[in-house]
């Protein structure tokens, strides 16, 4: 009777603490889930009209799938549930057929006529159709493992940047996509969908940013082992700011950049000797083999996502970068002193527009 009464007493509690850990749980997992609809790579939190008709698209499949999994579920359970019935052949051959038609035929043409009533005019939206004006054009090519950036329509002629893109808010710009190795995706979630680049083709996606902000792009397709190390910068700025950022990445004003500052001669002698094989600095190297690091001192952050741009960052990466991103195609140079470095990243950390 004790042990009865005991039971009796403390089973409400226990079932209240069993609820709340549950309760508990289901807020994690909620929260979890929810996690993913926003930041910077969420395609559930567009910055674009493009990505908006993705996100409609996704959200569109999603009810569907969600409407279709529960009818299924319905279906099974009452399958199991409902009594048996002795049926002739005749009437289990209509059942069939019913089933044939219902399951094999009108359901993947609704699902398929549905997105593609959706998906169309998303992926119409991304096409380079003619515009009353032409807009900006901007060229990206990949290589393992970092994003060339060039602005051939810039009014004083074309800039070259690496690893980081900044566009016009709220126009749309043209994309060329290319890639100078192997097969990369160009993709900018919160902007649009993505399009491959491919050697020896371009293809053209048109993304548009509705206001100014700051997003993140990846490498959408694998592409070697630092593929996850493949990130892209990007900002859309206002108009003025836009010409304004161009303007001060022309030629002339980037070559007298390189050699404003007399403190450092020794290290511009070391990169003209040791690295402008294979980099360029407006004024001193025109090579093409690695990033144009003619405005690295402005870059938000080095090698491609892996270090964020600080003092002293360009002299660790020259230390470490075969161990931050092992197999890039940046020869090791330890053989070189630590004064030596330390000046090399100093110099270039000024290259500052």
């Amino acid at each position: 009777m004790r042990e009865r009464y005991l039971y009796h007493v403390a089973s409400p509690c226990i079932q209240r603490v069993a609820l709340r850990r549950v309760n508990r749980l289901i807020l994690l997992l909620t929260m979890l889930v929810l996690a993913g609809c926003a930041g910077d790579r969420s395609i559930l939190d567009p910055a674009g009209q493009a990505a908006r008709d993705v996100a409609l698209v996704w959200w569109v499949m999603l009810t569907f799938f969600t409407v279709v999994f529960i009818g299924v579920i319905a279906l099974w359970l009452y399958a199991f549930k409902r009594k048996h019935h002795e049926h002739t052949a005749a009437q289990e051959r209509k059942i069939a057929r019913r089933w044939i038609i219902g399951g094999g035929i009108l359901l993947p043409v609704f699902s398929v006529s549905a997105l593609l009533m959706f998906g169309i005019p998303a992926g119409k939206r991304m096409l380079p159709l003619p515009l009353s004006e032409p807009p900006e054009v901007i060229e990206v090519i990949g290589h393992q493992w970092w994003w060339e950036v060039r602005y051939p329509g810039a009014a004083g002629g074309e800039v070259v940047t690496s690893n980081q893109l900044i566009m016009p808010a709220g126009e749309p710009v043209d994309f060329h996509v290319t890639s100078a190795d192997v097969i990369h995706a160009f993709w900018i979630p919160r902007l649009g969908g993505k399009v491959d680049m491919l050697p020896g083709r371009v293809n053209v996606i048109r993304l548009e940013a509705d206001e100014p902000g700051i997003f993140d792009a990846q490498c959408a397709e694998f592409c070697g082992t630092q593929h996850a190390h493949m990130d892209l910068y990007v900002e859309a700025v206002g108009r003025e700011e836009f010409e304004a950022w161009l303007a001060d990445r022309q030629g002339e004003r980037l070559a007298e950049l390189a050699v404003a500052n007399d403190e450092f001669s020794q290290a511009r002698e070391t990169f003209v000797s040791t690295c402008a094989a294979c980099h360029s600095v407006a004024g001193l190297s025109t090579a093409t083999i690695g990033p144009d690091l003619s405005d690295i001192g402005a870059r938000p952050m080095l090698g491609g996502g892996v270090l964020p741009m600080e003092e002293g960052a360009i002299q660790y990466w020259l230390e470490n970068h075969q161990t931050l991103k092992p197999s890039n195609k940046m020869p090791s140079i330890n053989y070189m002193d630590t004064a030596t470095l330390e000046s090399l990243g100093a110099w270039l950390e000024t290259l500052t527009p």
